[in-house]
């Protein structure tokens, strides 16, 4: 589904991305790790268009995505979430996910309408989906840092992807809010049939959901493969599993 083939990205005269290749099939979930500085994140802005690359391709569903803006990304099926969770603090639950919705339907002008009957059964289907329903009208601010995460990946649902882009969705979570967000990305790999591409620090959940693991170094990739291939590998080992086999 998607394959990012030799990518270069410099800001000024430093060099994110000297070399990646990465490739993620269609509903597979593939997790990219690396050290903090390795290029990760550069490599998702560059994935979902909010960075043009210097070189390479990035391909997606057979199409060439390289440098489209973000919006026009999306609409091919491709959604993303952030590190830092992007939200409306003061609106509901539900209404942050119903204003996804309307957006993806093109209803955002409809003035004839009641604002709360509109895409109602879609956004409450969505929120089922992440096990939010029971808290649709909470004000989006005042939900925990593990809720406020579901959320947003509530909100990306709402865009309805052929494949998801996950920033770190346990990044600053309980051992409780973690176990939730393995068990719905599961869920979402395996019931909706998304394609499922992240990138983490915590090992334990990168090794036990991703079927393919890509790792990178300095801005380059030093391997993709299957979880125990990339245990094995030495320079993997040297460069951010401590040495350790």
């Amino acid at each position: 589904m998607l394959r990012v083939e030799s990518l270069k990205v410099s800001f000024g005269g430093f060099l994110a991305l000297s070399r990646v290749d990465l490739v993620v099939g269609e509903g597979e979930v593939v997790s990219v790790i690396g050290p903090n500085g390795a290029g990760k994140t550069t490599l998702f802005n560059a994935i979902s268009g909010f960075i043009k690359p210097d070189a390479g391709r990035i391909m997606f569903k057979g199409s060439d995505i390289s440098g489209l803006p973000p919006y026009a990304i999306c609409r091919r099926g491709l959604s993303r979430s952030y590190q830092v969770v992007s939200l409306f603090p003061r609106l509901t639950v539900f209404e942050n996910v119903q204003a996804a919705v309307f957006t993806h339907q093109g209803k955002s002008y409809n003035l004839v309408t009641p604002a709360r009957k509109i895409c109602r059964k879609e956004t409450l289907d969505i929120l089922d989906s992440v096990g939010l329903s029971e808290k649709a009208e909470q004000v989006a601010g005042q939900l925990s840092h593990g809720d406020q995460k579901v959320l947003e990946m509530a909100i990306a649902l709402a865009n309805v992807p052929e494949m998801l882009i996950l920033d770190e969705p346990t990044a600053g979570m309980s051992p409780e809010e973690t176990k939730v967000m393995i068990d719905l990305i599961n869920r979402l790999s395996k019931e909706a049939r998304l394609t499922i591409l992240f990138c983490e620090h915590d090992m334990s959940l990168v090794f036990s959901i991703a079927q393919s693991i890509m790792v990178m170094s300095h801005g380059r990739t030093i391997i993709q493969g299957g979880p125990m291939d990339v245990r094995k590998n030495e320079e993997v080992q040297r460069a951010y599993l401590g040495g350790a086999k």
